[in-house]
């Protein structure tokens, strides 16, 4: 045990060199016992070891839960907590919604929140946060959306290969214009955060992983999806690629769903699959930091974003009981079905992915 005088040195010597006096606490050190001095070093370098931020290999983002991660009824985050996180504990990150999860191999998530806002101001304060390390990292963007009746179905999970903000621009009522006429225009400005175009390699990759995943259905949706005419909405659910369209607004309706398409087509983006209110935020913030070719959105079609022939829009956003669509508990479960063999591939093979993504596979 330390006598009183060296501990005195000991306590001095330290605080100059964490003050950056590198001179004062090695003369200190110096002029103590061989055993202070070593013990002053490992102490010093204790807390600068257990700084160095975790590697993050994947980060998967959704943006609700409902009710705990496991044991209950599914959200957005269940299936991909029980298959990666289930032994980890929770680690708290000041300024996001709610906690993260990362296991040993380097795969990390977390909840974000729903709506641009809350999910984008999630993805900064993690991406800021110091414990870790995302200059390598992937990044999949995981949630339920919906889908127009003439592309997709409920239960169907989509890659998205382009970004639209559906929010950026001016609009006016359509009696204010001429009739049949678009309701949108693009503002200038907006031209670098309005669409962004991912990564076509990486939806590759995620395509030709998950095109032999058996989907999971229901009962339920396949008698709802018979209330539409539409062959695709008909359709057994399947692995899609396209647009993804994000909006705070909620928009709904045959009209809003051709206003979708028209802006997926005035901004030169792929056919528009999916509604959604989150991805375009979260990959701005992503981009600013680290550049959009590591980015995967994936979304899962629990609604289609109109009504049947025999409804009305508001009937359909405000259903009476037993009109609802089934199919939303298959559906988050094919979520990860279809994007966790991506990020089991880029964990197993990752020095074949941490420097970029590789050509796909020639099999």
């Amino acid at each position: 045990m330390l006598g009183f005088p060296y501990v005195n040195v000991y306590s001095c010597a330290i605080r100059a060199l964490r003050a950056g006096d590198t001179p004062k606490g090695h003369i200190m050190l110096k002029h103590s016992t061989p055993g202070l001095a070593a013990l002053a070093l490992s102490t010093l370098a204790a807390p600068l070891a257990a700084q160095e931020p975790m590697p993050v290999k994947v980060f998967i983002g959704a943006m609700f839960e409902i009710g705990e991660n496991t044991g209950d009824r599914a959200g957005e985050l269940q299936h991909w907590y029980e298959r990666y996180w289930s032994e980890t504990e929770a680690q708290d990150v000041p300024g996001a919604f709610s906690s993260m999860y990362c296991n040993d191999d380097g795969v990390c998530g977390a909840v974000l929140g729903m709506g641009k806002v809350n999910s984008s101001a999630s993805m900064q304060a993690i991406l800021l946060n110091p414990a870790y390390d995302f200059s390598q990292t992937y990044f999949m963007l995981s949630g339920v959306a919906g889908t127009p009746p003439s592309r997709g179905t409920i239960g169907d999970v989509v890659w998205g290969s382009w970004l639209v903000d559906y929010d950026l621009g001016h609009r006016w009522a359509p009696e204010e214009g001429k009739p049949d006429a678009p309701v949108f225009m693009p503002r200038a400005g907006y031209e670098d955060y309005r669409r962004f175009e991912l990564n076509a390699q990486l939806v590759s990759w995620g395509v030709e992983l998950s095109q032999d995943v058996e989907m999971q259905d229901s009962d339920s949706a396949r008698q709802y999806r018979q209330r539409y005419p539409d062959d695709a909405a008909q359709a057994a659910p399947s692995v899609k690629v396209g647009t993804h369209m994000t909006g705070d607004t909620f928009f709904h309706g045959p009209g809003l769903s051709e206003e979708a398409q028209y802006m997926a087509e005035l901004y030169g983006a792929d056919d528009y699959m999916i509604t959604e209110m989150e991805a375009a935020a979260i990959a701005l913030v992503i981009k600013r930091l680290h550049g959009t070719d590591r980015i995967a959105s994936l979304r899962g079609a629990v609604n289609f974003d109109q009504g049947h022939p025999d409804e009305t829009t508001l009937e359909h956003l405000d259903p009476a009981p037993g009109e609802t669509a089934g199919g939303f508990a298959e559906t988050v479960e094919n979520i990860t079905l279809v994007g966790a063999p991506l990020v089991d591939q880029i964990v197993a093979n990752w020095g074949d992915w941490k420097d970029g993504v590789p050509a796909p596979s020639a099999e």
